[in-house]
């Protein structure tokens, strides 16, 4: 399966576990990549101006959300973006949310993400 449509399989409020079966969060927000080839660039998706005041979900402002209060380098947010992520509410009170990338999951079940890594080998929200 390609990178890419491994996600379209994965929905907000999957749980999440690493390699070794451990729980580790809830899946709080996908983003497909700009790499995938079934959906339109953001300059080729042919919104009007007048469209686009009737849509508060704009490209934008989806992706301003996604990185809410974070401080990523640039270069990491910009490979997030191209190659597509999922964010991770992770457990525990003091956890930091993580960043998952496509080739870092192993499959994805009816309710449940499973990663080829280990939560310490992921992406850090700082």
């Amino acid at each position: 399966m390609h990178h890419a449509d491994i996600l379209r399989n994965v929905h907000a409020g999957m749980r999440v576990v690493d390699s070794a079966s451990h729980e580790i969060g809830k899946v709080d927000w996908v983003k497909y990549g700009d790499d995938d080839p079934s959906t339109p660039e953001p300059e080729a998706a042919g919104i009007s101006p007048i469209e686009d005041a009737e849509l508060p979900d704009t490209l934008l402002e989806t992706i301003a959300e996604a990185f809410r209060g974070d401080r990523l380098p640039d270069e990491i947010r910009e490979r997030l973006l191209h190659q597509g992520f999922v964010r991770i509410d992770a457990d525990g009170l003091f956890s930091a949310d993580r960043y998952v990338t496509p080739e870092q999951i192993a499959q994805v079940s009816s309710d449940t993400l499973t990663l080829k890594v280990s939560k310490a080998e992921l992406l850090k929200r700082p």
